[in-house]
């Protein structure tokens, strides 16, 4: 089963996806660490990808869809892929679903992790980190309680910083909401709960 996450930055789609990977062996993919590995292993389309991060460059949908197409099809004896940070746009999404086609494959759902923007500002906001072992905590830890160290609030934590984040994902992201909604492949959880009670309704929304 192949399935896209969605979610606003702070929805805790990371969460849900950690979960699914430790009870059913899903294998979780990022586009950072495809790309990471492939130039790493100094594959063809590693070489092609390194070009344009040495650059400073985008990497083309091009080349980042064959690194996923080139990973799903090692899919092995796990239960599936779960991909987060791509598609970022219906553009990508069509050009994944044309090349899973010519393999066989398909996404099978798309996971969408809905929480209000309002609830994410104050989440993310209020999280604050240890500056010695990278506890992470909140607003409340006057220090960490894991080693004492001094918490701060790294800039992309910051107000005006998440809301810009979520502005960005609204105009770039949000998009593939629909399109998955008319492919009937969308799967819609309440995000603003307790983790275990959103997991118990993630699992019956892809009937695992």
């Amino acid at each position: 089963m192949n399935i896209v996450l969605l979610g606003a930055p702070g929805a805790g789609k990371g969460t849900q996806a950690q979960k699914l990977v430790e009870e059913f062996g899903f294998d979780h993919v990022s586009t950072g660490d495809l790309l990471r590995a492939a130039v790493k292993e100094g594959t063809d389309l590693g070489k092609e990808a390194k070009t344009y991060m040495d650059a400073g460059q985008l990497v083309p949908d091009e080349v980042v869809v064959g690194l996923v197409k080139e990973r799903l099809g090692q899919e092995g004896d796990g239960a599936g892929i779960l991909l987060d940070g791509f598609p970022r746009n219906t553009a990508q999404a069509k050009a994944l679903d044309e090349a899973l086609a010519e393999m066989g494959a398909t996404i099978d759902a798309a996971l969408l992790v809905s929480v209000e923007p309002a609830v994410i500002v104050n989440r993310l906001s209020s999280r604050r980190v240890c500056r010695t072992c990278g506890y992470t905590g909140t607003a409340d830890d006057a220090s960490c309680p894991k080693c004492s160290g001094e918490m701060y609030q790294r800039d992309d934590d910051k107000p005006e910083t998440v809301q810009n984040r979520l502005d960005v994902y609204a105009e770039q992201t949000a998009p593939l909401v629909g399109y998955y909604q008319e492919k009937g492949l969308l799967r819609e959880v309440d995000g603003d709960r307790p983790v275990d009670d959103v997991y118990v309704d993630v699992k019956d929304l892809l009937s695992l």
